[in-house]
């Protein structure tokens, strides 16, 4: 973890970082730990895995997934106009006659239409309950009408905040506490930075005029559900292993506070991707790829690390960053004590680096099923016989419609001719339980098939493709 360390520290270097702490997750626990700096500048106490940190945005993923945890209740519905639980919202003009009214839904995925309101939403932290509600009585102006963007709204997640204080009857936070924290064992985190033990605190500061500047230590407010949980490495190791804990999908119970296929909801979203550059420090350089929002995390997919669900944080006195690997098992997290220095750059430089080095591991492939393993035994059996009849019980009813068996025996006979006999299966690849990629070894050359079944029962094949591998 050599260059791990390097890359952190050039971090905090250049982006005058008091104090840094980061996690890597895998197989449940926190694998990898590194601090740099020091909690605050008077005592130099030096980040611990106890340190706390503000994480910001990185809260909004707990709001989410404590608003699908209160709809797997029966307490709500994500289809449910947002009034149905925030009444002030009742009287609300909207932008054009025909405009629908804001879902739960929106509110979620950030397409609400809400304009994007970093920082001014930051400094709403404190708001008091009594005058959010007096704020969402007289109306808010809307950039425009909801269900046609994606665009970033602390509002929209702090009246997350309300519907599910309004749907459960009590507090947010003692919500999200009693849904989440708490069976979690995230004993260290919550939402009031005050009350927590001095010498854990790392305090938050700003870089201004070539000098570090305390931030306020800002109270929870109604903006809560937008940014205001504090954690620890320690803990949010744990958070970062139960999400990943959700993929694959597969059989057997239950064993976190909310179902394995919750959670992977969160990667669910509005249907309006962005294009822009994969989110490290190569910059320019590096891919662009498509960003959606699902709920309380942004999506990608990644031309190196696969599928990835992320989320920075911004906030007076913090930044931090979220990176999950599902496929891989593999989480990557980062708490910054300064102000917006979300470690995003850093996070992924380090997660290409580390899979440069094979250390992130294989995605974790699909298991095949029997249908798929029987379906590739007849496609081999095909091959070295040069013939599909034989094999006419495991076709499905389209596949001699889109090439009759005489074609099949001269495609087949042409293809053994380039390559030669069946040496060994080079690999095998599921995409799914009913499709696979895979190699062939022969005798002359190499061949790559696809193979798809159709949705009959028993599966049959419906497509069956090979071609010589070229050199």
């Amino acid at each position: 973890m050599t260059q791990v360390r390097s890359l952190l520290e050039a971090f905090c270097l250049d982006a005058h970082v008091p104090g840094l702490a980061f996690g890597l997750v895998r197989d449940g626990q926190l694998a990898s730990f590194e601090a740099v700096g020091v909690q605050d500048l008077v005592s130099a106490r030096p980040v611990t895995a106890d340190s706390l940190f503000r994480i910001a945005s990185m809260t909004k993923v707990f709001t989410a997934l404590t608003v699908l945890k209160l709809r797997d209740e029966g307490l709500l519905a994500l289809d449910a106009l947002a009034e149905d639980h925030v009444p002030e919202l009742r009287g609300w003009v909207y932008p054009t006659d025909d405009a629908p009214r804001i879902r739960i839904r929106d509110l979620l995925n950030h397409c609400a239409g809400f304009v994007t309101d970093d920082p001014w939403g930051d400094r709403q932290q404190t708001l008091p309950e009594t005058e959010f509600t007096r704020f969402l009585q007289s109306g808010v102006p809307f950039t425009r009408a909801p269900g046609l963007a994606y665009e970033y709204s602390n509002l929209g997640y702090a009246l997350l905040g309300r519907v599910i204080a309004n749907a459960r009857g009590e507090a947010y936070d003692r919500v999200v506490a009693d849904t989440l924290l708490q069976p979690l064992h995230m004993n260290a985190s919550g939402y009031d930075m005050a009350s927590t033990v001095d010498d854990r605190r790392a305090l938050g500061y700003r870089w201004e005029d070539a000098a570090w500047r305390s931030e306020p230590m800002l109270e929870h407010g109604a903006f809560g559900a937008m940014g205001g949980l504090h954690t620890c490495a320690a803990d949010y190791a744990r958070w970062v292993a139960f999400l990943l804990a959700a993929w694959p999908a597969r059989n057997g119970p239950e064993t976190g506070p909310v179902r394995r296929s919750t959670v992977r909801e969160l990667a669910q979203g509005s249907n309006f991707p962005r294009l822009r550059g994969r989110n490290a420090g190569a910059g320019s350089d590096s891919p662009a790829v498509a960003v959606t929002y699902g709920m309380g995390l942004e999506v990608t997919q990644d031309p190196v690390l696969g599928l990835t669900l992320s989320h920075s944080g911004g906030y007076p006195g913090y930044g931090s960053h979220m990176l999950l690997l599902p496929e891989r098992g593999i989480g990557l997290f980062g708490f910054a004590s300064r102000t917006y220095a979300a470690p995003a750059g850093v996070l992924w430089d380090i997660a290409l680096a580390l899979d440069g080095e094979s250390a992130l591991g294989a995605p974790r492939g699909i298991v095949s099923g029997d249908a798929l393993n029987a379906a590739y035994d007849a496609a081999q059996a095909i091959y070295a016989a040069g013939r599909v009849h034989d094999q006419m019980a495991v076709l499905a009813m389209n596949f001699l419609l889109d090439r009759d068996a005489d074609g099949w025996t001269r495609d087949l006979l042409d293809l053994k001719t380039q390559a030669g006999r069946l040496l060994s299966s080079q690999s095998f690849t599921p995409s799914g339980a009913l499709s696979a990629t895979f190699v062939w070894c022969c005798a002359q050359g190499r061949i790559r098939g696809t193979l798809q079944l159709a949705p009959t029962t028993p599966p049959t094949i419906q497509t069956l493709r090979l071609a010589l591998i070229q050199p």
